[in-house]
């Protein structure tokens, strides 16, 4: 990763963040700035800011940019879950242990792989050479919906409705611990964590994160949820829980992962998907049943009560 940095300059004082940075870096996209804003790759005096943030005179930018062509992309004959597609998006039923992009460590067999198999050369270029139309993403183990942008005209206004919070985005989520409470909101910031920059953590110098849960079924040691997120941090559900005293059962990076099921993987589906179609602004509601894997674990537990 390299790591780019300059001052703002009078012509650029004054500007939103993401506007500046896009006049000095004309090869990137409003959208892929305020991802990496997003992301905390881009920095202003050292701190993270919002991509509505004013500039000052003599504010030093720092980027630290990603170098997506040291990995080369291939179509790769994965198959794919497709549960809606049209000319503009494709939306997947992801199973769990798919990496959505290359990466490190993932140079293929990722999701990304799959699609380029799939929709060959309609896709959106915006999310940059290892994201092609990449509009939003779910952990590796985290299975269920994901949109796809086949052009940048829905890859744009997509990603604009999920800034604005206007995707419902909903999860069935399997946690260690009978909840007490029959519903509950978890307000609580996020940033990425001090001690391990792979994780994120609860931080008052963090980013709002919001998640509404309520509890569909209680079993003698574990609680079913749905799970609502009105913000879209990383880890945010996985991370809010674990705060709470209530883990995803199998998530071995904000727990010890272990129990009695022989499950790996946090049991975090994204269920259903409630959005306005980006090209024709028709609603639509898409949903994604659990994996059999999922059930088999709920079975048990239903036996067991």
């Amino acid at each position: 990763m390299k790591v780019k940095k300059y001052l703002i300059n009078s012509e650029l004082t004054g500007m939103r963040l993401d506007k500046a940075i896009s006049q000095k870096e004309p090869q990137l996209s409003r959208v892929t700035i305020q991802r990496l804003i997003e992301q905390e790759k881009i920095l202003v005096k050292g701190k993270t800011v919002k991509p509505s943030y004013k500039t000052e005179l003599n504010d030093e930018i720092t980027i630290f940019e990603e170098e997506p062509k040291e990995i080369e992309l291939k179509a790769e004959n994965i198959p794919l879950d497709i549960v809606y597609e049209d000319n503009d998006i494709l939306v997947v039923n992801k199973q769990k242990g798919l990496v959505v992009h290359p990466g490190n460590g993932n140079p293929n067999g990722t999701l990304v792989n799959a699609v380029m198999a799939h929709c060959k050369d309609s896709l959106s270029g915006i999310g940059g050479e290892i994201r092609p139309g990449i509009v939003h993403r779910l952990d590796k183990d985290t299975s269920g919906l994901l949109i796809v942008a086949k052009n940048d005209k829905a890859h744009v206004n997509m990603s604009e409705q999920i800034k604005n919070h206007e995707v419902k985005k909903t999860y069935i989520a399997l946690v260690r611990g009978r909840i007490k409470e029959n519903k509950a909101t978890i307000d609580m910031p996020i940033a990425r964590s001090d001690k391990e920059r792979t994780k994120m953590a609860v931080s008052k110098r963090g980013k709002r994160a919001v998640t509404h849960i309520t509890v569909k079924d209680k079993f003698e040691n574990f609680t079913l949820l749905e799970v609502v997120i009105e913000t879209g941090r990383t880890h945010q559900i996985r991370v809010h829980l674990a705060e709470i005293g209530y883990p995803v059962v199998g998530d071995y990076v904000y727990s010890n992962g272990k129990n009695p099921f022989g499950v790996e993987g946090q049991m975090l589906h994204s269920s259903k998907l409630e959005f306005a179609h980006p090209v024709s602004g028709k609603w639509m509601t898409l949903e994604a049943p659990l994996p059999a894997y999922f059930e088999d674990v709920l079975h048990k537990l239903q036996e067991e009560n």
